[in-house]
């Protein structure tokens, strides 16, 4: 097994994906620590955390993430659209998609993404904020057939980051 170091020169030096991840408030740390075990799985570029969310080193993040907030790139702004404004202002032609419930949303599987994109998450119980809404270019949501309305915001990322990769064909 690679020492901690060796983890940490091999991700330096590793091609990142140009996919980027917005957490709207997101509250629960260990769904914060989750997001990043997948921004790595996939080679994300960065994670954006905003308003209410925690930042590494919090103990429950890093234990979710098993220490991948190392080497997968994160910074904190105070609101979603922050970050947004930062990335379309620092990558051109960003795609900047929303996974939310709404009433304009785009079944996930039938948007067409492009890359750059950054996804963007809401809170775990009120979603992402209205005004985060109307500055992203479009809005996916994942088909719910039971009861319950909705997915863990973990799970929804990784369900449509993996159609991003299929479909950028990465």
């Amino acid at each position: 097994m690679a020492s901690d170091d060796e983890r940490l020169e091999y991700a330096k030096q590793l091609p990142r994906n140009q996919i980027y991840v917005i957490l709207d408030d997101i509250l629960d740390t260990y769904n914060i620590g989750a997001i990043f075990r997948l921004a790595d799985a996939v080679a994300a570029k960065k994670v954006y955390l905003t308003a209410g969310c925690e930042t590494p080193p919090n103990h429950r993040i890093l234990k979710s993430s098993v220490h991948t907030t190392d080497w997968v790139e994160w910074e904190y702004l105070p609101t979603a659209v922050d970050a947004i404004s930062k990335l379309r202002a620092e990558v051109p032609n960003i795609q900047v998609v929303a996974i939310e419930l709404d009433p304009k949303s785009t079944p996930f599987d039938q948007f067409d993404y492009q890359l750059p994109v950054a996804l963007v998450l809401g809170h775990e119980t009120t979603g992402i904020t209205p005004a985060t809404l109307e500055h992203v270019d479009g809005i996916v949501e994942l088909p719910m057939h039971g009861v319950n309305i909705s997915l863990n915001v973990m799970v929804s990322l990784a369900i449509v980051l993996y159609k991003v990769l299929e479909r950028s064909k990465l």
